[in-house]
């Protein structure tokens, strides 16, 4: 067997970068190896993704060294990384939407043998066809990614960066949009390429994947370096206190009785294609109401829907035992209705604008002194309570919203609706991409807004949340509702009976 130094395909040591106003690494190292799954973990803002972003080539570092399989390299882009057997899946998805799905895999590739300047579109999708049976994705390669969901386009993206000669595949947060079953298919995928010799970095806040598919992992802390581990050595709650530096205690927070509530929001057998079928439910005031299903089960569709995003084709919403006609966002938002999209670039930021802009704009007439002119006092305090409130992590609320970490754009979003100060809040995937620490806030904020007596709908995948923080669960498969459950006698498991029952028919339990 060869020795560990032999083994070690990236060395990255001494690594410094600077952003305006932030230093995002101190002085640190990782290191990966032959034929295993490292995480890399750490809070939102601690450096991770900048960290293997400077490995893929997409940032220059400002110090240190990067050596690949033992040879001192310096980059000059994607481009060279990728010729050096790095390939990086995003969290955030970099698809291009009027294109088909094996376009956007084989993009820059795509000429034809028999002559240079045409596109051989019928190599590409066998090629893609072969990429999506290896990773279980049942989808036409022709189909545009503009009309997938988010799921399906993060499957997408990892089936790309396995399209390359790929020696290092970097995972960022690669499962954030996945159902259990599509986890398990990608966790085959990993398995069989560590068994190749492959060596993959994997992004991820959720620690029971990481006991399930990694050997080691390195803990980063406010842009620095704090500890690497074998998995099977240290424990969950260690690893949460070298990436917090304090103790997280969540305590269970009872559910009362919202049943005899007024009821704030009512749907009445929405339709919309075969994405939403004849969906019915009800949403008193003070209630989390959980949503829960498999990808394509079309509980997103459903929400889109009452916020006026898509078109309805029939069924009626009714606020306040009052019907409305929501025709686009905007009446939504008039009638009290706020939404979190699971698409937090595509439709909850301006990402090229402020923090402070993006806090206010759903609310920017609350902010006019007089037409035309905006009270630049209050929006800069009602922004930093925001900040305060959330602990979003930034040097200041100038700070441009694509700067910031995943978890933290998720804040800003969140804090937008707040200052709106909507009745009726739909969370679709409210902790997606957000660490340990960062979600127990989110959960303490969703209890307190409940308990003030907003009205919440939270669409989830990860059922443990699902069942921890609703009133009731609505599941949904196949663009209908089977099943309507209380919390307090269900499981993980009738969950999931519900959520692969293909019944023409809703039921109750």
């Amino acid at each position: 067997m060869k020795d560990t130094q032999e083994q070690i395909v990236v060395q990255m040591e001494g690594i410094d970068k600077w952003f305006p106003g932030v230093h995002a690494l101190d002085n640190c190292r990782f290191e990966l190896r032959r034929g295993e799954v490292h995480s890399l973990i750490g809070e939102n803002g601690a450096g991770k993704s900048t960290m293997m972003k400077i490995l893929a080539g997409i940032y220059p570092k400002d110090a240190g060294t990067i050596k690949i399989r033992g040879e001192t390299v310096e980059y000059f882009g994607t481009r060279q990384a990728q010729s050096l057997g790095i390939n990086i899946v995003h969290q955030e998805l970099n698809l291009m939407k009027h294109l088909s799905a094996a376009q956007n895999i084989f993009i820059g590739r795509e000429q034809s043998k028999k002559a240079r300047f045409l596109v051989d579109d019928a190599e590409i999708n066998r090629k893609t066809a072969e990429l999506f049976q290896r990773i279980n994705l049942k989808l036409d390669p022709k189909t545009l990614v503009g009309s997938l969901t988010v799921a399906q386009q993060q499957m997408i993206e990892i089936a790309k960066a396995l399209s390359f000669n790929t020696d290092v595949l970097i995972m960022d947060e690669p499962t954030s949009a996945l159902s259990e079953t599509e986890i398990e298919e990608l966790f085959k995928v990993i398995r069989d390429l560590r068994s190749q010799g492959k060596g993959i970095v994997y992004i991820s806040h959720r620690m029971n994947e990481l006991h399930q598919i990694c050997d080691r992992v390195t803990v980063m802390r406010d842009g620095a370096f704090i500890a690497t581990s074998v998995m099977r050595e240290i424990t969950p709650e260690q690893i949460i206190a070298q990436m917090v530096g304090r103790e997280i205690f969540e305590s269970h927070h009872p559910h009362p009785d919202t049943s005899k509530n007024e009821i704030v929001l009512e749907v009445q057998d929405l339709r919309r294609g075969r994405a939403v079928k004849a969906v019915s439910f009800q949403l008193h005031k003070g209630e989390i109401l959980g949503f829960a299903g498999l990808m394509g089960a079309g509980r997103t569709e459903t929400m889109r829907l009452i916020f006026g995003a898509d078109p309805l084709e029939s069924g009626r919403i009714l606020v306040k035992n009052r019907e409305v006609r929501i025709k686009q966002p905007k009446d939504a938002v008039e009638h009290g209705i706020g939404y979190l999209s699971e698409d937090r670039k595509r439709y909850g930021l301006a990402v090229n604008m402020s923090i402070e802009v993006n806090t206010v704009m759903a609310s920017f007439k609350r902010f006019l002194k007089f037409p035309g002119i905006v009270d630049t006092a209050k929006t800069k305090t009602v922004t930093e309570e925001q900040v305060a409130k959330l602990n979003t992590k930034t040097p200041g609320i100038s700070q441009l919203a694509k700067n910031l970490s995943g978890g933290n754009q998720q804040k800003v979003v969140i804090g937008k609706w707040l200052v709106r100060d909507c009745d009726i809040l739909i969370f679709d995937e409210p902790t997606r991409g957000i660490d340990v620490g960062a979600k127990s806030e989110i959960y303490k904020l969703l209890n307190e807004l409940a308990d003030s007596g907003k009205a919440i709908i939270m669409i989830s995948s990860e059922l443990p949340e699902i069942l921890r923080m609703s009133h009731r669960v609505v599941v949904m498969c196949e663009g209908r509702v089977t099943a309507t459950l209380n919390t307090e006698d269900c499981t993980q498991e009738k969950i999931m009976y519900y959520a692969t029952l293909r019944n023409e028919d809703s039921l109750s339990a």
